[in-house]
């Protein structure tokens, strides 16, 4: 890393803290004092994730958006290999949309209320009625009108290659039963790795396919179309972030179990 790329890594992550403030509070002013709309804050995530990519020197290239249709609400599902993609993701879809965050979030000061002022979308994590309730709570909220990002993966790749999918982001979809967006995230463990907290810096690109119908699927398909959904991101990635022989290969069986019990 050079020393230029170095102390712009080092300015982008001591940034962090005080620019979430200020959009959080921004936020907050913005939607109960002055213009009172939620779809129209959304230009402070935005503002976030674009000023933060700028300062690490992320250049982001988006390709496919002609694919969506802005009257239409979609769950994006991307693989998930640092945190520059919340960051460019933020930045550079135009698409509205809203962030999933675990509930325990909102009970942030300041940021859980600058959550709440852009409409995130809280959900329980943990196990029971109630995680069962907040998640039909957010596929309503889905059904309704707002489009979502999820990371079937369930957390950051460590190497940046693909691994499999997990079937809860797959059965929130189902729930909502809007169309799917595969997303690829490209460049982004290059940039940024799991475990490190300053950028590299380099190019970012988002790719974003052809939106997916679930209405021919149901709860036992869940395997099915995780395995396609799979599919579908990985055709989006470059080389260096496609799936290795193992986690293709539980990929596979889960789809595979699901086609034989369904027989």
């Amino acid at each position: 890393m050079s020393p230029l790329q170095l102390i712009r890594g080092l300015l982008a992550y001591l940034t962090i803290p005080p620019l979430t403030a200020a959009v959080c509070l921004g936020a907050i002013i913005d939607v109960h004092w002055f213009r009172k709309s939620m779809e129209k804050a959304q230009i402070f995530p935005r503002t976030w994730g674009k000023v933060l990519c700028r300062i690490a020197n992320i250049r982001v290239r988006v390709e496919g958006q002609e694919h969506l249709d802005p009257a239409k609400p979609y769950i994006f599902i991307g693989n998930h290999a640092s945190m520059a993609d919340i960051m460019s993701f933020s930045g550079y879809i135009d698409h509205d949309y809203r962030w999933i965050a675990k509930k325990e979030l909102f009970a942030i000061p300041i940021f859980g209320a600058g959550m709440r002022s852009v409409d995130f979308i809280s959900i329980d994590r943990s196990r029971g009625r109630e995680a069962v309730k907040s998640l039909n709570d957010a596929a309503k909220r889905i059904a309704g009108g707002a489009s979502v990002i999820l990371f079937p993966e369930g957390t950051r790749s460590p190497d940046g290659h693909l691994r499999a999918f997990k079937t809860g982001a797959i059965m929130l979809a189902l729930k909502a039963g809007v169309e799917l967006v595969p997303v690829g995230f490209n460049g982004t463990h290059q940039v940024l790795p799991k475990g490190k907290v300053l950028s590299r810096g380099g190019d970012v690109v988002l790719r974003i396919g052809t939106p997916i119908s679930t209405k021919d699927f149901q709860a036992k398909d869940k395997q099915m179309l995780a395995g396609i959904l799979h599919q579908k991101v990985a055709e989006l990635l470059d080389e260096c972030h496609l799936p290795l022989p193992a986690a293709q290969d539980a990929q596979q069986a889960g789809q595979q179990q699901t086609v034989e019990s369904s027989s």
